[in-house]
């Protein structure tokens, strides 16, 4: 993967409520109950945060802000940074200050690095699987509430490309408004009546006959809804063949995609294939808080 950062850095003015909701649904009223029950308020520790299987890094700030918001005092040094590959049993960081407040931040600290690697991971092992064809992993909307923008940011750390971010930033039409217009070239009309030429107009569409009149329309972005191969190839050869428009147009596929048919799909020229997966079905990275002293 990548050893540049792939986003710029989530400053903490933005992570910071996220993280404290966090740590305040893990604590409660209360308080780690435990620890504090056990180990006196003065005891200092030193942890390791060690994955446990190979895979890509995400979300190390959260994990940083999660033990630094309960001791801001705390010692954390990273020793990788997001978007890098790991193997397992490598080491993180270290982590060293008040033992109460490093087990309190313990599970929320993992929650988010846990996630969010498991989404940089998923989406590097796609990226690599067509990385011969110069073809983009896209993701979507499918996100869980709330957490979309540490989400996407995954997904960039693991090689992939964000879609819009939200209903606000790009227009996709979709049947349930196309069952408004009288017809694909009415609705792509419209939209970049509407939206004037700085935004993005992408739509759906299901056939060639559909593809044809978004091509005809000026759409800039097509994507191209639960294809079989061949016919996605007709699809791009057609998006990539058009003179009658001097702008490119961008096509990508889209429809429950797996892992076993991304390279086929890939080898139908088309520029990205949509994977909803990543966000809302990739598996946790294994990664554990190791005490040390």
């Amino acid at each position: 993967m990548s050893s540049e950062n792939p986003l710029p850095p989530l400053t903490d003015y933005r992570l910071r409520p996220m993280v404290e909701q966090a740590l305040n649904e893990d604590l409660g009223m209360r308080g780690d109950i435990t620890s504090n029950a056990i180990i006196t308020s003065d005891k200092t520790a030193k942890f390791s945060l060690v994955s446990r299987e190979d895979g890509v890094i995400a979300g190390m700030d959260l994990a940083r802000l999660a033990f630094t918001i309960k001791d801001p005092l705390v010692n954390f040094q990273a020793e990788i940074h997001d978007g890098q590959t790991v193997s397992a049993g490598q080491t993180l960081a270290a982590v060293e200050g008040n033992a109460r407040a490093l087990l309190a931040a313990e599970r929320t600290a993992l929650n988010y690095l846990t996630h969010l690697s498991g989404i940089a991971t998923a989406t590097a092992r796609a990226v690599a699987e067509v990385a011969e064809y110069g073809t983009d992993i896209v993701c979507s909307r499918k996100t869980i509430p709330l957490l979309r923008v540490l989400q996407k940011y995954a997904v960039r750390a693991g090689g992939g490309k964000n879609h819009r971010m939200g209903l606000y930033d790009a227009v996709l039409i979709k049947d349930n408004h196309l069952a408004y217009c009288d017809s694909i070239a009415q609705a792509v009309r419209q939209a970049k009546k509407a939206v004037g030429p700085l935004i993005c107009v992408e739509i759906e569409v299901d056939t060639l006959a559909q593809l044809d009149e978004a091509i005809e329309a000026g759409a800039e972005r097509i994507l191209l809804d639960n294809m079989d191969d061949e016919t996605l190839k007709e699809a791009a050869n057609r998006c990539h063949t058009q003179t009658a428009h001097i702008h490119t147009i961008y096509c990508e596929a889209s429809g429950g995609i797996g892992f076993d048919r991304l390279k086929r799909v890939a080898q139908t020229g088309v520029d990205g294939i949509a994977l909803g997966y990543l966000t809302h079905s990739s598996r946790s990275l294994d990664i554990g808080l190791d005490f040390v002293a």
